[in-house]
């Protein structure tokens, strides 16, 4: 029988002369790329947040790295990261053989919970600078992302306003049953007006003075009394505190309608993932995004349930973010609202954003309503609409709203002079008098103006791409990258932990479509002829005018 010869198989030996960390990294690895990226940030200021003396702490490159890497491999846990950098070689080549353990990961993270968008900023300039994005155009969407809350410890607004009005008049009804002129009193100036906590503090203080100071009961009938005194102080120092309770939890909910007690920070929301299609709400945050390219270019996060509200705050952190608007703004018919419109247009911006009903327009078969106001004609010159029967419709007031914003909008209304025996007054309206209509011209030109815009060849193309960038990206988020639900209380760390994400994900996009000499020769320029820029972008130094004229020059 033939011999068969192995290879030899010592798995104990010692290498007295230990080989390269990263000999069998390939070159193109995506960790090389990052290593090389995270080596030419600026992280001065998360270096200040470590204090000269003590115990020498793990470099923050080298945690940035690993953090970063993991996140990239949809690994979010800190333990599952503890573990890989004893036994991945990536990790290892990363972290050059240090070992931290979990609870130094996450202190980390919260470490640079501040700092990290920063960090974000800059990533996002390097992508600008290697040309993948142009940061001119801004695809936005939002999405609801579940917290880590509990979802049975919900605190609804309507329910705590309720339950006060009835504990108000519980007090008001009590204080009236004690028998003493100081609870009296206080009972009859209270009629009508609210009670507070420090109000029923006050009355308790009195009413205990008053119990401390009595003569010491003889009959059975006073020691009766003085135990029924006592068993009303005690119920209203209850009440007291409930009271106290309410008014903790509607400062806690501030404008909003629901809060968690476990995050109080999240927002009950219907989500698009409802497992038992009842449409049970859950804790979570309304996550607001702004895409290029499918890159990342901006994040924000909001309690509030509604898109609409959150665009013009959600621009301006674009503009906090790189000192400047996008050009070009390009969103869904959530976000269509007067208010939008008008930040939009002060701004100088396209607006490429559909309104209500913009969608049913663009149909073939679709047929305006003769009756509505937008098919009316409209003289401008001297204010009135015309009906479909030749009769003017003459403006008598004008209506002024508010919205949760505390957006101020104006409508006019017009009436019609006489509308009976009209043949068309069953088609026209079908209520009692001459009909009246309700009109904001400032929403109707900004609607005009924006389906101008987007029924234009570069409208149809902007229309076209939003459908794939955003919601791209959100769909990469939660099924690719399993990032369905936050993983942290409070929104300053779920804001840190999407930061992390949000800078992983774009290096792992960068990975598929730059190579490490092309982002290395970028990077060069980008850091040392613009470093000044870099650092006006991050909040380091102030803008100079005479640089970016130079720079111009």
């Amino acid at each position: 029988m033939t011999k068969v010869h192995f290879r030899s198989y010592i798995h104990k030996k010692m290498i007295l002369f230990p080989q390269r960390i990263d000999k069998d990294i390939a070159e193109d690895d995506p960790v090389r790329l990052l290593d090389a990226l995270v080596d030419n940030l600026m992280l001065d200021n998360v270096y200040m947040l470590y204090k000269p003396s003590g115990r020498k702490p793990y470099h923050p490159q080298m945690m940035l790295k690993v953090i970063l890497y993991a996140y990239m491999n949809n690994i979010y846990s800190c333990r599952r990261i503890e573990s890989l950098l004893k036994r991945d070689i990536h990790f290892i080549y990363l972290a050059g053989y240090e070992q931290p353990d979990f609870i130094t990961i996450n202190r980390f993270r919260n470490r640079v919970k501040k700092e990290i968008n920063n960090i974000f900023t800059q990533v996002v300039l390097i992508l600008a600078a290697k040309g993948l994005i142009s940061l001119d155009v801004e695809y936005i969407d939002g999405t609801k992302i579940e917290s880590k809350a509990n979802k049975y410890t919900f605190v609804w607004k309507r329910t705590v306003e309720k339950n006060r009005a009835k504990l108000q008049e519980q007090i008001r009804t009590l204080l009236l049953q004690v028998d003493d002129v100081i609870a009296q009193d206080n009972a009859a100036k209270t009629e009508g007006v609210e009670f507070t906590a420090a109000l029923l503090d006050e009355i308790s203080e009195e009413l205990n003075k008053s119990l401390e100071s009595a003569p010491e009961p003889k009959t059975k009938e006073e020691k009766q009394a003085v135990r029924t005194k006592k068993k009303q102080l005690k119920e209203l120092e209850k009440k007291r505190n409930k009271l106290q309770e309410y008014d903790q939890q509607l400062e806690v909910m501030g404008e909003r309608n629901s809060y968690s007690k476990t995050d109080p920070d999240a927002t009950f929301m219907h989500m698009k993932e409802d497992a038992m299609r009842n449409g049970q709400t859950k804790p979570g945050y309304n996550l607001q995004i702004a895409t290029e390219n499918q890159f990342i270019t901006n994040f924000a996060l909001y309690a509030n349930r509604t898109d609409t509200l959150t665009l013009s705050s959600f621009l301006e952190s674009f503009k906090s973010r790189y000192h400047r608007y996008a050009k070009t703004v390009v969103a869904d018919s959530g976000y269509g609202s007067e208010e939008n419109y008008l930040f939009m247009d002060i701004h100088n911006m396209e607006a490429y954003v559909k309104y209500n009903y913009f969608h049913k327009e663009q149909r073939p078969r679709y047929t305006p309503n003769p009756f509505s106001p937008a098919s009316l004609y409209y003289n401008k010159e001297q204010d009135f609409y015309v009906c479909p029967m030749g009769q003017h419709m003459k403006r008598i007031g004008l209506k002024r709203s508010l919205t949760s914003n505390g957006f101020v909008t104006y409508s006019v209304h017009y009436q019609a002079e006489r509308c009976d025996g009209c043949p068309l007054r069953g088609s026209c309206f079908k209520a009692r008098g001459n009909r009246i209509i309700e009109v904001n011209h400032q929403l109707q030109h900004y609607k005009q103006k924006a389906r101008e815009l987007l029924t234009s060849e570069e409208g149809i193309k902007h229309r076209g791409r939003r459908c794939i960038e955003p919601e791209a990206v959100f769909g990469q988020t939660k099924y690719n990258k399993a990032y369905k639900r936050f993983r942290h209380f409070g929104k300053d760390k779920v804001n840190m932990d999407f930061a992390f994400f949000a800078i992983a994900f774009n290096i792992g996009k960068m990975c598929r479509k730059t190579n490490l000499k092309e982002l290395k020769a970028v990077m060069e320029v980008l850091f040392v002829t613009f470093r000044y820029t870099i650092q006006v972008y991050i909040g380091y130094l102030k803008p100079n005018k005479s640089f970016y004229m130079k720079l111009a020059a």
